[in-house]
């Protein structure tokens, strides 16, 4: 293995893993808080799939757009969770070259997805709030199912460049890459030839397609929270504030330790490697977790389904 480490070649048969470098003796620790969020982003999201499929009433354009976030957040998690795990667990670091990049691809291309479904669900609820009566005429179905083929092919389309611009680099010197997963820079930086095209095309898509997400957001929010001022009573304000409240708390748990990755594996040079390579699981991670408690769980129509499911077992 040391050999293949040191000695040049053009296209690497497998990549090196490390895990979290300079936390190796803590690694079976680590993976106790990282096996937990993941059983319960397995448990969670599964649940919402569940219940929204066996209840017709829960068939609108919120419930649509959870499902599909269920599904972002359970192949996100997946593509990055059982290779860390066998790094921390049986220490097997090797992972062969397509399946690096094929990691790659998925960790992005759904990771563009789920930012979408972030401005989809952001731009339901602006309709549910600021003009409830039309909300039915605005979000149909044909709508709801163009606004998620438009999200997937987006995600799909831009996700696309990373592993090709990854396979045609040469590779020399070393094929260890300090992290858990394959991340597109941390491959890519590994490449003994000028990387400026990956590296622009990374800007690129983060100030143009999470650029435009994250005002987009922003917009919706600011909107809702001017109609949510001039709800009459004050329990009516309360209420939605505090939803809405859970949901940015959601939002800004997925943007901000992903802005943090990216941009730190760009000009982070003096970010410690262990805190670096932590914050890129955690928003892989996190998100996954919370999504279906703070969406499912504080949808009362969800939450009564799922009421009725155990209480019905029960008895």
């Amino acid at each position: 293995m040391s050999d293949s480490n040191t000695t040049n070649f053009t296209n690497p048969s497998t990549f090196i893993l490390l895990g979290i470098p300079g936390l190796e003796g803590g690694h079976i620790w680590i993976s106790i808080p990282f096996c937990a969020m993941y059983a319960i982003a397995i448990l969670g999201n599964f649940t919402i799939l569940f219940i929204v499929k066996n209840e017709t009433s829960l068939h609108g354009p919120m419930y649509y757009f959870l499902c599909m976030m269920a599904v972002t957040d359970l192949v996100l998690s997946t593509s990055i969770l059982p290779k860390t795990l066998s790094i921390f667990w049986f220490n097997s670091r090797e992972i062969d070259f397509s399946a690096c990049l094929t990691q790659l691809y998925f960790i992005h291309c759904f990771t563009a997805m789920e930012s979408g479904i972030f401005v989809a669900m952001a731009l339901d609820r602006y309709v549910a709030i600021c003009h409830p009566l039309r909300h039915s005429t605005i979000l149909t179905n044909p709508v709801v199912a163009k606004i998620g083929l438009a999200v997937v092919l987006r995600g799909a389309m831009f996700a696309l460049p990373y592993p090709f611009l990854a396979r045609r680099w040469p590779y020399c010197t070393t094929n260890i890459i300090a992290q858990s997963y394959c991340e597109h820079m941390a491959v890519v930086k590994l490449a003994c030839t000028d990387i400026r095209i990956s590296n622009y095309y990374g800007l690129f898509v983060v100030f143009s397609m999470i650029g435009l997400d994250v005002s987009s957001i922003a917009v919706s929010y600011t909107l809702i929270l001017r109609a949510i001022f001039s709800l009459p009573t004050k329990d009516a304000r309360l209420k939605t504030f505090g939803t809405c409240g859970s949901h940015l708390c959601v939002i800004l748990a997925f943007y901000i330790p992903s802005l943090f990755s990216f941009l730190t594996h760009r000009f982070g040079h003096n970010v410690p490697l262990h805190f670096h390579v932590l914050m890129a699981n955690v928003y892989l991670l996190v998100p996954p977790m919370l999504n279906p408690i703070i969406y499912g769980m504080r949808t009362k129509e969800i939450r009564d389904r799922l009421f009725q499911l155990f209480t019905h077992k029960g008895t």
